[in-house]
């Protein structure tokens, strides 16, 4: 299967990379590194089924081959990412769908869009079922994301109906793991850094606010299933485990065993108050639910970030875990154990 897959060398797209390598397709990424890092896939680069196209999906020169499957994963995605690149966000959701889906129908392909659980907004509904319209401030801060995944949404539903192109909406809900950006602003990013460094963890109000965090692995999983399947969707990917906020942050410092505090800030304007996928559709369709534990998960985060040159390199976090004791008396793992999985509960 010859495979083109936008949004390369982001977290989630230098995964499915892996995967589509290792299931035996050709695989060309795409990706113009405006958030996604070459460190990602930097290991793909000499393997003979995987090219990589240095540029923007909207407009970068393509390969002129036929395409079996396109998935257009491209796109900032973390708030601070988006609004950081507000227009490029709405362009490549827009502009760069409609080119891809026109790539898409000239080949016959399959095309998978990497939607997300923001489509719903502040939901009203809880749990979120792909029935429910969501309720979204169109002109707020995170506008720029929620309502472009919500038109790229509409092209394909619109191709998918009109000109009977084979395709699938994926409505991604948190997903967290390994190659995660440390400066990504996302909770357990953000978390996970700030307990690793001795730095608070900034709670936005008292952290009863809910998510479900899904690992990456079975993220992958479930795309691929879509990207091999008939089922148009939309249809959500996520773990229906919900977690609050403060319980996750706790969850962190245990796990890194951090004498890190807990700090309580304002809400940012417009942040959802509860987010949980319905997942029945995607069982039944796709066969798929999550499978590894937030705490399974978390531990390998944890390893990753703590295994980094960059963290390595930090005084702050050499102080954190150098330091000697932690609360209660207990010795503090260092970052080499925690690299080669010792010392971990």
């Amino acid at each position: 299967m010859n495979v083109l897959l936008t949004g390369a060398a982001g977290f989630v797209g230098s995964h499915l990379c892996d995967r589509l390598v290792e299931a035996g397709c050709r695989v060309t990424g795409v990706d113009n590194l405006i958030t996604g890092r070459m460190e990602n896939i930097e290991h793909l680069l000499e393997v003979e089924s995987f090219r990589f196209v240095h540029g923007d999906a909207c407009d970068v020169p393509l390969p002129d081959e036929r395409w079996d499957a396109i998935l257009h994963f491209a796109s900032p995605a973390s708030p601070p990412k988006y609004q950081a690149y507000p227009l490029q966000t709405l362009r490549i959701n827009s502009a760069g769908t409609h080119r891809l889906l026109d790539l898409a129908c000239a080949n016959e392909a399959r095309f998978v869009l990497a939607s997300t659980s923001e489509v719903y907004g502040d939901a009203e509904v809880h749990p979120q079922r792909e029935t429910y319209w969501g309720n979204v401030n169109p002109i707020g801060p995170r506008s720029v994301y929620d309502e472009a995944k919500r038109y790229a949404e509409c092209l394909v539903s619109t191709y998918h109906r009109r000109l009977g192109l084979r395709s699938c909406i994926v409505r991604i809900f948190n997903t967290y793991g390994p190659r995660m950006d440390p400066e990504d602003g996302r909770v357990v990013s953000s978390f996970v850094t700030s307990a690793l460094a001795g730095r608070p963890l900034e709670v936005y109000g008292e952290g009863r606010q809910t998510r479900s965090f899904q690992y990456i692995d079975d993220l992958v999983a479930g795309v691929l299933r879509c990207m091999n399947d008939a089922h148009h969707g939309p249809i959500n990917l996520g773990n229906p485990h919900e977690v609050s906020v403060l319980e996750l942050a706790e969850l962190v410092i245990e796990l890194t065993r951090s004498r890190s505090a807990i700090e309580h800030w304002p809400f940012p304007e417009d942040d959802p108050v509860r987010r949980r996928p319905d997942i029945t559709r995607a069982r039944r369709e796709l066969g798929w639910a999550p499978s590894v534990p937030l705490r399974e998960g978390l531990t390998r985060t944890i390893r990753y970030f703590a295994g980094q040159d960059d963290w390595k390199r930090s005084s702050q976090i050499a102080a954190a875990f150098h330091a000697g004791a932690v609360a209660n008396g207990d010795r503090a793992a260092t970052a080499s154990e925690l690299s080669n999985g010792r010392s971990m509960p």
